[in-house]
């Protein structure tokens, strides 16, 4: 089982780490900040590695438990993938980083201004951002906060994928594990 967990949270967190890397690439090279489209895309990226939470846990019923498999071993499967591909997001988020040298803070910051500004604040608010947004870019630099952050990120969406997996694939009838002809 744990070999099993491990090769598919692998997997999991390779395709999420090439995505985003890949991606990241994209808006680096073009001097770029990521865009609100950047969600989405990150979101999807993570739901497409995720995926393998639903195959690891239906192969561990299939090959392991004869097709049958209970709904909290099956979950519990799911959020062991999910953590290692949750973790897989962490890392490629820290190469990132390291290679385009990006300041979200900064980045957070400058958005948080200008949407301020749009809607008419006061000075007296624009200055509350600022120094809240100040504080945030200072924070964001520990790696101790940075690094749970974006854990949190990808892992509420493994937790759910996972549910979700649980609960269907607990009916041994949902995708039944195909019998080999003997000869």
């Amino acid at each position: 089982m744990l070999t099993r967990i491990i090769s598919y949270g692998v997997v999991g967190a390779l395709i999420v780490g090439s995505l985003m890397y890949t991606g990241s690439l994209g808006w680096a090279k073009e001097g770029h900040q990521p865009s609100e489209s950047g969600l989405v895309v990150g979101y999807v990226t993570q739901l497409v590695a995720l995926t393998f939470v639903f195959l690891g846990v239906k192969a561990h019923r299939d090959n392991a438990l004869g097709g049958v498999i209970k709904f909290l071993p099956a979950f519990g499967i799911g959020l062991a993938i999910s953590a290692i591909a949750s973790l897989g997001w962490v890392i490629s988020w820290e190469i990132v980083l390291g290679m385009t040298h990006f300041d979200l803070g900064a980045m957070m910051k400058e958005q948080m201004l200008a949407s301020a500004q749009a809607r008419g604040a006061s000075e007296a608010e624009i200055q509350k951002i600022i120094v809240e947004a100040d504080n945030f870019g200072r924070m964001y630099q520990n790696p101790l906060f940075r690094w749970p952050m974006s854990f949190i990120e990808m892992f509420p969406v493994g937790v759910l994928v996972s549910l979700i997996s649980a609960g269907v694939l607990r009916n041994s009838r949902f995708l039944p594990a195909r019998q080999t002809a003997t000869a």
